[in-house]
């Protein structure tokens, strides 16, 4: 009998392998019974190397949640949720080839996860505000990202936004202040005021990435757009909600 399970077992992970080339290649590293999706990428363990940070400051119980994973890519932030029991998940990505991926992960995983494909300017069609909002890597590849943020903020946040960029140039956080006058300069040469590069042509040789923000940058915009940070479980990671009069006065405060 152990014989005949193992060799079944063998053959599911046959199948899988097979299946995963097909659908290839992956950003995601996903473990799908025992077979890593890119087991060789540039960034390691990813997202899981993330999710380790991440996972900490989401409820383990996620029973009557609802759960919008945008730019959900091959599913893996959105099967991790389902897991927790969310009531329900709906990942989006405009692109097809990724979704397929999702889908096929969903499935061997055996959770029942919805994907859709659309475009994060576009969310407002749902009609749906959503528990948790995922925003994982992928505002530097926007054209338009404070369009996309307040988008987000107005018509599909109503509990934690969690929020993960690329950033580049100084890690550094310090008070400025609201206004200044015309003559001052030299606060825009402050490696610590926020900024953020544009991309013309192409890095990392992805040309879809077109605006790499600073970490004091990426909370400004966040701030802008109407959202209060709560923690930050990595230096590019922001667990927020949206913000009142009362949350503008506080401070960012790390994750317990």
């Amino acid at each position: 009998m152990k014989t005949i399970n193992t060799r079944t077992q063998t053959d599911r992970q046959l199948s899988i392998r097979t299946r995963i080339q097909d659908l290839g290649p992956w950003f995601h590293n996903l473990n799908l019974n025992g077979v890593q999706t890119a087991p060789d990428h540039f960034l390691g363990d990813y997202p899981n190397i993330k999710w380790r940070h991440l996972r900490k400051v989401i409820p383990e119980d996620l029973s009557g949640k609802s759960v919008l994973d945008i730019g959900c890519n091959a599913g893996f932030y959105s099967i991790e949720l389902k897991k927790r029991g969310a009531r329900r998940v709906l990942g989006i990505d405009f692109d097809p080839a990724y979704l397929a991926q999702a889908r096929f992960a969903a499935e061997v995983s055996q959770v029942d996860v919805e994907f859709d494909e659309m475009s994060v300017y576009d969310v407002a069609k749902l009609g749906e505000k959503f528990d948790i909002v995922l925003f994982m890597g992928v505002m530097y590849h926007l054209r338009y990202p404070l369009l996309a943020l307040d988008t987000l903020a107005e018509h599909v946040v109503k509990g934690s936004f969690i929020f993960q960029s690329l950033t580049r140039g100084s890690q550094e956080v310090n008070g400025f202040d609201e206004d200044y006058p015309f003559s001052e300069e030299g606060i825009f040469t402050e490696p610590s005021y926020p900024a953020m590069y544009f991309v013309e042509k192409s890095y990392a040789h992805d040309p879809t990435n077109w605006w790499i923000p600073n970490r004091a940058c990426a909370q400004a915009m966040l701030r802008s757009a109407g959202f209060s940070i709560i923690c930050s479980p990595d230096l590019d990671v922001f667990v927020c909600k949206l913000a009142t009069d009362k949350d503008a006065r506080s401070g960012l405060k790390g994750c317990n």
